[in-house]
């Protein structure tokens, strides 16, 4: 990857269901990602996508008496419609029903078969669906069970597959962990890795019997056989720059990979020692995020607590919501939603904070006919040392805590107009000695945002922008009790 490119992809979610909440916290924080090095000038590619292959997919289209492809149809359209309604900027969105996405895995499955890690053999092994991943008996819980998809009974597989020699790559993914010290983030995670890998690792079956599961990119010279979903999976983050012959995939790879602890062993293990064997460059950092609770309790269809981020954006609008993941829910820890926790945040940091003060400074501004003439300036001003402390969590992954200071320089421009209150001054250089300072912070801060709430930032930054800054409407108004419980 060239030195002023940037690559960054999400998981693709399985399109066997509609878009929840836990996974909008995944993209949100990747676009964040992805805007922010935006505006350190770098050229970026966002992927993100739908993966719409197995037997998780392949069964739920059977259930709702559906073709299987008009099923991945229907659903990766959902996907794909996050873009507007959470205000993402991807630039690319991949399917793995795409052909050239399959014949990039064709190509890949060739150059790993021809390196000797791919060979055939019988086997027979319990399987979670919900996971798309084989278990051992050291994985389950104490009722037999996946610990992800407890409410799943497990299957039985017994046949004959193809198989990748991950235990081959061993030696090579431990030297790629102690080379690379923050390959994983948060620390813990790259710890966790380390020691899976150190316990020893298991060859895992990389295809499926046909006539037992059809919906699958085909092995190649063997029409009997299907691939393995991760398998195929996987290999979008180099299919989406169309990888093997491109000058995309030249320039831009390596990536930075963003997803769940539930998908360490996946993006981490697996498709680094897939990548190794197919003679592919290593992702460039892998970030492992924590989980999503909803009240405090695992999302689950089965429980009926899974949380629509369409009906919180079609409510409250995509900048809410962005904010909320962002700034209460800490990036490689779990965190948990409730509505009361997000009706807090709402109206204490955006409607009674930014919102307010915003338009409160506007508004005085145009009261008192004070032109400004603004531009970005972090230099003459007291907020230099703030933006290099934002930039530096935020380079770091630390949404929240960078978001945590920019909200205390809100409340100190909030406790400066309350205790110079211009609206009781006269002299109208004295009025503005308090304003336009006020406004050039509120510039600077707007600009700090975007990558964070880009519809409200923007909206900031162009009315403050104006030689003559009009009264801005309410961003954010107020999220009343009767409402909240409707």
């Amino acid at each position: 990857m060239k030195s002023n490119n940037f690559y960054i992809t999400t998981t693709l979610p399985y399109t066997n269901s509609d878009p929840h909440i836990g996974f909008a916290a995944e993209i949100i924080k990747a676009d964040a990602i992805a805007r922010f090095n935006r505006q350190k000038g770098k050229n970026v590619i966002f992927n993100t996508g739908t993966d719409e292959h197995g037997l998780k997919i392949y069964e739920k289209a059977k259930e709702n008496n559906m073709d299987v492809q008009d099923f991945c149809d229907l659903n990766s359209h959902k996907f794909k419609n996050l873009k507007e309604k959470l205000n993402l900027s991807y630039d690319k969105f991949i399917r793995t029903t795409d052909k050239g996405h399959m014949e990039a895995v064709q190509e890949f499955w060739k150059r790993c078969y021809d390196n000797g890690d791919i060979y055939k053999k019988k086997y027979r092994v319990k399987y979670c669906v919900g996971c798309e991943m084989e278990k051992t008996d050291s994985e389950l819980d104490d009722k037999g069970r996946c610990p992800y998809h407890d409410n799943k009974e497990l299957e039985l597989i017994d046949e004959e597959n193809y198989f990748f020699r991950f235990s081959k790559y061993q030696d090579k993914l431990l030297k790629l962990y102690n080379e690379r010290e923050n390959f994983v983030l948060p620390s813990v995670r790259q710890k966790e890795i380390r020691t899976f890998v150190e316990n020893g690792l298991q060859d895992f079956s990389i295809s499926r019997l046909k006539e037992k599961m059809p919906h699958g990119v085909p092995v190649p010279n063997d029409d009997s056989q299907v691939m393995y979903v991760w398998f195929d999976a996987l290999v979008n983050y180099i299919s989406t720059l169309s990888w093997p012959d491109s000058s995309e995939f030249e320039n831009f790879w390596p990536a930075l990979q963003v997803c769940g602890k539930d998908n360490l062993r996946q993006q981490s293990a697996m498709w680094q020692a897939m990548l190794m064997s197919a003679g592919v460059e290593n992702s460039s950092q892998v970030l492992v995020f924590g989980f999503l609770t909803v009240n405090g309790k695992k999302i689950s269809k089965s429980t009926g607590n899974t949380v629509s981020p369409i009906e919180l954006v079609d409510k409250y609008g995509a900048d809410s919501l962005r904010y909320f993941l962002l700034a209460e829910i800490p990036p490689f820890e779990d965190g948990d939603y409730s509505k009361d926790k997000f009706k807090f945040r709402y109206n204490a940091d955006l409607a009674n904070g930014l919102g307010n003060l915003a338009a409160r400074v506007s508004n005085l501004l145009e009261k008192n006919e004070i032109e400004t003439n603004l531009e970005l300036n972090f230099e003459d001003n007291n907020l230099s040392e703030l933006k290099d402390n934002f930039d530096n969590l935020f380079e770091n992954f630390k949404f929240n805590e960078a978001i945590a200071l920019i909200w205390k320089q809100l409340r100190v421009c909030d406790e400066i107009l309350s205790e110079k209150k211009p609206w009781k001054l006269e002299d109208k250089e004295e009025i503005s000695k308090v304003l336009i300072p006020l406004a050039q912070d509120i510039l600077n801060i707007s600009h700090l945002l975007i990558p964070i709430i880009p519809e409200s930032a923007n909206k900031i930054f162009e009315a403050y922008s104006q030689n003559q800054i009009k009264k801005m409407p309410p961003l954010y108004p107020r999220i009343k009790e009767e409402e909240e419980n409707n």
